[in-house]
């Protein structure tokens, strides 16, 4: 999964951790809470992304 992202992926995903971990440093509490956020959001770019393929005839790249 890791080669699919790229760098700019991967730092992305550095990032986003980063920024949690800042946070969590300070309100643990709030920090669960965006890190749910984010991998709700995930989430639904996944099924976004794996229907719009599938309505291309692509959904086996997925």
């Amino acid at each position: 999964m890791i080669d699919k992202l790229g760098a700019a992926g991967i730092v992305g995903i550095l990032v986003i951790l980063g920024g949690i971990g800042l946070i969590a440093s300070v309100e643990p509490l709030i920090a669960a809470g965006i890190g749910l956020v984010v991998a709700g959001v995930g989430l639904i770019l996944y099924g976004v992304v794996t229907n719009v393929l599938a309505s291309f005839g692509m959904g086996g790249m997925v």
